[in-house]
């Protein structure tokens, strides 16, 4: 809802007296709220005030895509790639409530009508209504997606990660930093309001190398812990720079929920 009015003083353009309230000649904006719905891994639901976003479904014990399909609610489904625990081939029985599937290219034909699949490649752009996602690369199979709507702009990863396993030859233990390097340097600087982010405990004490590397180089608002094996994850001692301000999410069981709110701000470039 916007707030203006027609009535200002003579000595100043920018206040209008209301009885005993004044009210600044910007316009007021109600806040925007958006709803974050963790289903299993690396899987999500997002919804905002105009869209329903569903990302690397792989299972839902909490039954919360059966709810939304019961609605008649309208999904946007993103599929980073085709692993089993990213991607569910049921998601093509959704078709009918669904208007757009962002697939990556590697998941191949599942039974999908042609018109409602936009493949992806790294640093492609696709524009659907005034939904606007962007793929970037990943340091495995796949993409990650840049997403902008409704006044939101979210970063899902995917298998986007710093994978040092422990017990790996050097030369692949630096292969995947250098891997992950070259993407950040990609992401460097983005604004993000939400981003999802991998913390694999099976990395063991590496699991927070990749997100903390993110974290420090990106402006992220809100972190939500993603693809934790089962394992809580908590930012360790000095994982946020001085001076900077992260809040953190690590979501445990299907149908756990978050809450965010947020001042409209203007689009920005991707």
């Amino acid at each position: 809802m916007i707030v203006t009015s027609n009535k200002w003083t003579e000595r100043s353009s920018n206040v209008a007296k209301l009885g005993c309230l004044w009210i600044k000649r910007e316009e007021i904006r109600m806040p925007l709220q958006m709803d974050i719905i963790y289903l299993e891994n690396s899987g999500f639901v997002v919804q905002t005030a105009q869209h329903t976003l569903v990302f690397d479904y792989y299972q839902d014990t909490s039954d919360t895509i059966a709810k939304l399909l019961q609605k008649r609610k309208l999904l946007h489904v993103f599929s980073s790639h085709s692993h089993h625990d990213h991607f569910n081939p049921i998601i093509s029985t959704w078709q009918d409530q669904v208007a757009a599937f962002f697939l990556s290219d590697d998941i191949g034909n599942v039974g999908i009508r042609p018109e409602k699949i936009v493949w992806l490649r790294p640093y492609e752009t696709s524009i659907h209504g005034d939904l606007k996602v962007k793929a970037y690369g990943s340091t495995d199979l796949g993409v990650s997606f840049l997403v902008e709507v409704d006044g939101w702009r979210l970063f899902h990863a995917g298998d986007l990660n710093w994978w040092h396993w422990k017990w790996d030859h050097k030369y692949n233990q630096v292969l995947a930093q250098n891997l992950f390097e070259k993407e950040m340097d990609k992401l460097e600087g983005l604004q993000l309001d939400v981003a999802f982010f991998p913390v694999d405990s099976r990395l063991e004490e590496y699991r927070s190398i990749g997100v903390k590397e993110f974290c420090s180089r990106v402006n992220v608002e809100q972190l939500v812990a993603m693809h934790t094996r089962g394992e809580r994850w908590s930012p360790p001692s000095g994982f946020i720079p001085k001076g900077s301000v992260v809040a953190s999410w690590c979501p445990i069981f299907s149908g756990d929920r978050l809450q965010l709110k947020k001042a409209q701000r203007a689009a920005t470039d991707f």
